[in-house]
């Protein structure tokens, strides 16, 4: 069954037609949407079918295996020819008076669809979200893998549709439909830079040596003095870093006694776990003075060289001049 020699067959609307731009007729609003222009005898025949409505088409070029969808403007285009958008045509590899395939069908309502624009600066307008629910109410029916323009502060915005559901294509007029965004094609993400263990290591090395470099605080090593230059009875003995608690302890007390260093050798002999007969601790105090004796005659030998403190000896004057 033909139709006034057009082509048209069947049940259902399917025919050929060379497509141009927007820019072929003055209709430039079609650019901010997804509807076309078709001759009159297309809608004698849409109008002669059990069709749904709105009217929906899918686009198809064969040539490079594209295909998309869209709606209806008006029908006064001339016969053989349809007006589209340019970034519909962007999107299917057309060109100027190339051939494409119309043909009528019909979408689910869609539930959920996914974005992703192409650069930064779209989600720099104050109110994308707002700017983009006033684009979507010139379109019809969204596709995956398309790309639609949003225009706005004489600013062409591209978004591609990543996901829709519940099929590939559906029609949003009418709906209730969720939006969801995915990061901008020049979106990078900003470098973290986190200290490294080993670096925690070597500062902790770093610290610890000065630690055990540091010299040891030895206090009370100088030399005694008597204010009055009179001579020390008892030398003190130098205080060392190391058992300084022992050498303090063995300073000689009391008259002719016997010092702590040899009580110190006889109990080192004893705490080996033998019986010593004969040992030190019961020798007669006189050889134990004579011990001492020798041993505080060179220390006297040592003071009487050095030159004796005489305080008081420098010259005297007075206020009044």
């Amino acid at each position: 069954m033909f139709f006034d020699g057009y082509g048209y067959h069947g049940t259902s609307f399917e025919q050929t037609y060379r497509c141009y731009p927007a820019s072929f007729i003055e209709k430039p609003q079609i650019e901010s949407g997804d509807k076309i222009i078709m001759p009159p005898s297309a809608l004698d025949r849409l109008a002669s079918l059990h069709i749904d409505y709105p009217m929906l088409f899918e686009l198809r070029n064969d040539a490079a295996e594209r295909i998309s969808h869209c709606g209806v403007l008006e029908f006064i285009a001339e016969e053989g020819m349809i007006y589209m958008p340019y970034w519909m045509m962007e999107n299917l590899l057309l060109q100027e008076g190339d051939i494409v395939r119309v043909k009528n069908v019909t979408l689910p309502k869609g539930t959920y669809v996914k974005l992703q624009p192409h650069t930064k600066d779209f989600l720099d307008i104050s109110n994308p979200k707002a700017i983009l629910e006033t684009t979507l109410r010139n379109y019809s029916c969204l596709t995956t893998g398309d790309s639609i323009m949003v225009a706005y502060n004489n600013k062409k915005y591209y978004i591609d549709i990543v996901e829709t559901k519940p099929s590939n294509a559906i029609s949003i007029i009418e709906t209730d439909c969720e939006v969801d965004f995915a990061p901008p094609l020049d979106y990078k993400e900003p470098e973290r830079t986190t200290p490294s263990i080993p670096q925690k290591k070597a500062t902790a090395q770093v610290e610890e040596v000065p630690e055990e470099t540091e010299p040891k605080f030895n206090p009370f090593t100088g030399v005694a003095r008597r204010l009055d230059g009179k001579p020390l009875k008892q030398q003190p003995f130098p205080v060392s870093s190391q058992g300084s608690k022992d050498k303090q302890a063995a300073v000689p007390s009391g008259r002719g006694q016997p010092s702590l260093e040899s009580s110190s050798q006889n109990s080192a002999r004893q705490s080996q776990g033998k019986l010593v007969f004969g040992s030190n601790v019961n020798r007669a105090p006189k050889e134990t003075q004579k011990e001492v004796a020798k041993e505080t005659k060179p220390e006297q030998s040592q003071k009487n060289e050095e030159p004796k403190f005489q305080p008081f000896t420098g010259r005297k004057y007075s206020l009044k001049g």
